[in-house]
């Protein structure tokens, strides 16, 4: 069990940057971001004191389709020419159980930084086979996508819009540890 304040960076193969919007008003269109990096500093016996930083490259998004993947990194969407990158960083950090938290800070989308609030669970702490530390975490949220300038949309014939407007966002990272 590791104690003390450790740097831990988020290790991108074994981490997912997934969101679920509504479609047409009654389907979900669910995608995930797999260019994910980012650091935690702290005690993970104690994250809440710890900072959270994270950085996804938006041009690692996936819908499971490549026409709609094209639009999102579209000048319609997240304009990926202009701004490749979303980017997180924590301003507060809230016990709010054994190993549960609310980690509040500033998320970047399209230049757009607005505060965010994600429930945070840490999920635990290892040895891998290679004498490396580890941890886990799974946090989710919502936003509003309008909120960050994305607000491309088209009118249904039967009314309402194509695509909703609340964003939820589902994240689970294992980072590895350094004292160094």
């Amino acid at each position: 069990m590791s104690t003390g304040i450790t740097t831990w960076k988020v290790d991108p193969a074994h981490s997912l940057v997934e969101f679920a919007v509504r479609h047409m008003m009654f389907a979900t269109v669910k995608g995930r971001f797999s260019g994910v990096d980012g650091v935690i500093k702290g005690d993970p016996n104690d994250l809440t004191k710890a900072t959270f930083e994270a950085t996804i490259d938006v041009n690692t998004i996936d819908t499971r389709e490549a026409q709609r993947d094209a639009h999102l990194r579209s000048a319609d969407f997240f304009d990926t020419e202009k701004f490749p990158v979303i980017k997180f960083r924590s301003t507060d950090v809230t016990k709010t159980g054994d190993n549960t938290y609310k980690v509040t800070g500033d998320l970047t989308i399209r230049d757009v930084t607005k505060p965010v609030t994600l429930d945070v669970e840490f999920t635990g702490q290892g040895k891998d086979p290679w004498g490396n530390q580890r941890i886990g975490l799974s946090a989710k949220g919502s936003i509003n996508r309008k909120d960050f300038g994305l607000t491309w949309n088209a009118p249904l014939e039967a009314g309402g819009f194509l695509v909703g407007d609340k964003v939820d966002i589902s994240i689970e990272v294992e980072a590895v540890g350094s004292n160094g």
